[in-house]
């Protein structure tokens, strides 16, 4: 009888308790701290990206504050000529209007997708991919302007040849995460589309593919300040 009495547990739980009970949880790959596995795998994902974004932007610091030749002006490095006027950081405007608006399609999609309403979560989700994509062509704008112009990774006319490095570097690893992201909303959206998630019982992955393009959005908006406004 003693033994039966050890080896009931409450539904939903391994056996043992303690750290028995967190080892066996684990163990079994059961669902832990009422967290998806998917949901909690993003999280550590983006915790990961944070930091080596983290670095790319101290480096970045780092290098304007100590280098001894002139930081080229980004006001005058990134801006256009369109009808006569000189227009700083207009391009830069933009592209963070649109990666911004993408957020709030990706935040309405998560909502049709818990109300299972399919048609609205797909629009929503390709719309946001069609913002990410303008996102990405812009910047490929951006950089064939600037390559035009001489700058490389290696070196600047304009000024500290670090500047090269920083923008193709922090501005490149950004783009691959957009573009990822881009191809990840679309594959998700087709699967709504074909039912996959009704017939697996939840719309999670919604709200998964929108926490990856909300950091997309935070960490451009962190560059926009730190490497297009200083």
């Amino acid at each position: 009888m003693a033994n039966d009495a050890m080896t009931t547990t409450a539904p939903g739980f391994a056996e043992g308790t303690g750290w028995q009970g967190i080892v066996g949880d684990w163990s079994a790959d059961k669902q832990a701290f009422g967290v998806p596995w998917g949901k909690a795998m993003m999280w550590i994902f983006l915790l990961s990206d944070t930091f080596i974004f983290s670095c790319f932007l101290t480096s970045y610091m780092k290098v304007r504050v100590s280098t001894t030749i002139p930081w080229p002006n980004p006001s005058e490095v990134f801006a256009l000529t369109i009808g006569g006027q000189h227009l700083p950081l207009i391009l830069i405007a933009i592209m963070t209007f649109v990666l911004i608006s993408s957020s709030g399609t990706m935040a309405m999609a998560v909502n049709m997708g818990y109300r299972r309403d399919k048609k609205k979560t797909v629009a929503l989700m390709l719309a946001t991919a069609a913002f990410g994509a303008m996102f990405v062509g812009m910047q490929a704008f951006e950089w064939t302007k600037l390559i035009g112009e001489g700058v490389r990774p290696w070196g600047n006319p304009m000024g500290a040849p670090q500047f090269g490095a920083c923008f193709f570097m922090i501005t490149g690893f950004h783009g691959l995460h957009v573009s990822g992201g881009v191809i990840f909303l679309v594959v998700v959206a087709n699967r709504v589309r074909t039912g996959f998630y009704d017939r697996k019982g939840n719309y999670d992955m919604v709200e998964i593919t929108g926490l990856y393009w909300h950091f997309v959005d935070l960490v451009w908006v962190f560059i926009f300040a730190f490497f297009y406004l200083w």
